[in-house]
């Protein structure tokens, strides 16, 4: 178990949006132990932001890049702003409007 908090910001880009990739998000999220926050982008991606131990920000991490939603299609995903953090910014993950 990792002591580190880290915070990252993540883009997901492919067919992710209208594939009910928000809500499996906020479910592995929950799963894993993070916080944070996901949304849809009106250039079509779905974006966000997750927080918690190193070890399970790189799960939910790999997650995102590689599984997604069943009926998603994930192309690639950028992370961003990878920063260790003194304590999370979040009670829980939830989707942004």
């Amino acid at each position: 178990m990792s002591d580190v908090l880290k915070s990252v910001d993540y883009e997901v880009f492919g067919r992710v949006q209208g594939v009910c990739f928000r809500l499996y998000a906020e479910e592995k999220a929950r799963k894993t132990g993070v916080v944070g926050w996901v949304r849809n982008s009106r250039q079509g991606t779905v974006t966000g932001q997750v927080q918690g131990p190193e070890d399970k920000v790189n799960e939910m991490k790999a997650w995102l890049s590689n599984v997604g939603s069943p009926s998603s299609h994930i192309e690639r995903t950028d992370f961003s702003n990878e920063r260790e953090i003194s304590k999370v910014d979040f009670t829980a993950f939830t989707t942004r409007y």
